[in-house]
């Protein structure tokens, strides 16, 4: 099989050619998500210091949002099939706009807890159906796009917290960056109206299912590369402030590094994918990422460190990309139904993980958990083959 056939089929008989105006659609609903959870981020200070609350109940709070999320993953793909990919993006993104002020204005804590709750919800549902749709453009299209659609939510989220961050750097208030953001993303969720598909999902079918066949061995490599994303988000500072020594300061910058050749690698995925093909970015990516954490576990110098988490960054970016467009070719599961089971998944690995990475930290080192997941990425390129076949 070719890399272009292995990148990606053919659309199936009866489903729609979307085109150009689709695609741009499909970048917009993904640079909408990571614009408005990302814009959320800089404000959490603030929320925190209005209503008094301490750390264990900013953790509480940051939970009903992941919870939230979780909750409503499962369902989405049966709503998508119901109602469509246009009414669900449509609905689920103006409860995120009305909610983004919400969290600003809330009263107390339980009215927090609630709109957070909500916000997640929809989150969760946005996701899951930009990634259907995404599913169904790049299938119709014949040619790898699905790197690219993920990098547009990378790049909204680097958008989302520096538009917010610069606001309040400028001078704007809290409600008035966050209110800004939303009549944004309101706007682009106008733009992309006519280019969202009218179809969501295939025949009749239940609203949830548990994942199976195929479909259980992508997820779990998307549970394994998002707990990845996870660690570096949450423990790169930690280790190389703490294990590696490096300045407070300066140790967020583990997580830049990541952040910024994940997007890059997104960003030019779609050429990879289609030279090289699923099978082999999924085996590289994985090595490669594997060779970052190792990279930071054996050298002791900071600057190794950072160099490490930047090839984490690099040798995962198209790894989950290609996992989604794995998800369009199964034939085990419906793909509204495999799409929602995929992100639900790979969503735990995010909740999940750091939490339970920090726990074998506790028994063991850092360095230990961290060497848990050069593991499990190997694992990963053992399992690409199968999760990779059409």
């Amino acid at each position: 099989m070719s890399p272009l056939e292995d990148a990606a089929t053919p659309g199936r008989a009866g489903e729609d050619r979307p085109g150009a105006r689709e695609r741009i659609a499909t970048r917009l609903a993904f640079f909408i998500a990571g614009f408005a959870v990302s814009a959320w981020a800089p404000l959490i200070p603030f929320a925190k210091r209005r209503l008094a609350l301490d750390d264990a109940q900013l953790g509480l709070m940051l939970l009903c949002l992941g919870i939230g999320s979780v909750l409503m993953m499962p369902l989405a793909g049966g709503l998508a099939a119901r109602f469509g990919c246009r009414r669900t993006i449509l609905a689920a993104g103006t409860v995120i706009c009305l909610c983004l002020p919400a969290l600003m204005l809330a009263p107390s804590i339980p009215v927090l807890a609630a709109a957070l709750a909500v916000f997640g919800a929809s989150l969760g549902v946005l996701d899951v159906v930009m990634n259907l749709q995404a599913v169904i453009v790049e299938r119709a299209s014949g040619r790898a796009m699905m790197s690219g659609f993920h990098g547009m939510y990378s790049v909204g989220g680097i958008a989302g917290a520096g538009g917010v961050a610069g606001a309040l750097a400028l001078g704007a208030s809290p409600l008035v960056a966050i209110t800004g953001t939303a009549v944004l993303a309101a706007l682009l969720l106008a733009a992309a109206h006519g280019g969202l598909l009218a179809q969501g999902g295939e025949g009749d079918h239940p609203a949830f299912a548990l994942p199976r066949g195929r479909v259980l061995l992508v997820g779990a490599v998307c549970f394994a590369m998002f707990l990845s994303e996870g660690a570096v988000l949450d423990w790169s500072a930690v280790f190389l402030s703490t294990v590696r020594h490096a300045d407070p300061a300066t140790a967020g910058f583990g997580y830049v590094a990541f952040a910024a050749t994940m997007t890059l690698g997104r960003l030019t995925g779609d050429r990879i994918v289609q030279a090289l093909g699923a099978f082999r970015v999924v085996v590289c990516g994985a090595l490669v990422a594997a060779a970052g954490f190792a990279l930071a576990i054996l050298s002791a110098s900071p600057m190794a460190g950072l160099a490490g988490f930047a090839l984490v960054g690099a040798g995962a970016a198209n790894v989950v990309p290609v996992m989604f467009s794995a998800a369009g070719r199964q034939h085990d599961m419906p793909t509204h139904l495999a799409v929602a089971a995929v992100t639900t998944m790979g969503y735990a690995g995010v909740l999940l993980g750091p939490a339970a990475l920090g726990f074998v930290a506790k028994a063991t080192s850092l360095p230990m958990a961290f060497g848990l997941l050069v593991a499990l990425l190997l694992c990963v390129a053992g399992a690409a083959r199968q999760a990779t076949r059409s």
